[in-house]
């Protein structure tokens, strides 16, 4: 098993976060990991972005080389565009529709969801809406991870673990909130598989 994942957003979008619950399932797996992460200006909106690397087998360096990446799992969708050239043929995009305008000449939407659409293997959820309808926009995150939980070759269940682990200090009203959030975005990402 390997997978390499690019995790791309703005600051303050929650992409740290969704790399510790997928690095802790797959150390609960038993997997190796490795992880390079860029926080950029992310105080100020700007990019982030994570390298994700996991395998069964000892793997060499944390950063992911153009047209290996397995999945590009974006929390911004122009963000989602600035990593294409990482993603191998075979390759999943995981974006969330709904822009995060931080600079004066962002691209109009459609344009942007275009080239998404030009992707073999995508799925494109509005996570805000589906994290709004379950209570708050803060689970945006992972709904993306639910949406790409299919994907990640990982024991369902360790994740659901993992966000236990992570939000279970906090009550488990928000373990439940984000267990549902995860739920939602897993449960769009099957209904909409290319």
């Amino acid at each position: 098993m390997k997978k390499d994942i690019i995790l791309a957003g703005v600051g303050g979008q929650g992409i740290l976060s969704i790399a510790a619950i997928i690095g802790h399932a797959a150390v609960e797996s038993g997997l190796y990991l490795k992880q390079a992460e860029v926080h950029g200006m992310s105080q100020r909106g700007g990019d982030v972005q994570s390298n994700l690397r996991l395998s069964d087998k000892p793997i060499a360096s944390d950063l992911i080389p153009h047209n290996k990446a397995d999945m590009i799992l974006s929390v911004e969708p122009m963000e989602s565009l600035r990593y294409l050239p990482y993603l191998n043929p075979e390759g999943w995009l995981i974006t969330n529709t709904k822009p995060f305008v931080n600079i004066p000449n962002y691209p109009p939407q459609e344009d942007v969801m275009k080239e998404v659409k030009k992707q073999p293997r995508n799925i494109a959820l509005d996570a805000e809406s589906i994290a709004s309808e379950l209570g708050t926009t803060k689970a945006a995150n992972i709904v993306m991870l639910g949406a790409a939980s299919p994907f990640l070759d990982l024991d369902y269940e360790k994740i659901k673990t993992a966000i236990q682990f992570f939000f279970g200090k906090k009550g488990q009203d928000l373990v439940d909130l984000n267990i549902k959030a995860l739920e939602a975005g897993r449960a769009f990402a099957k209904e909409n598989m290319n």
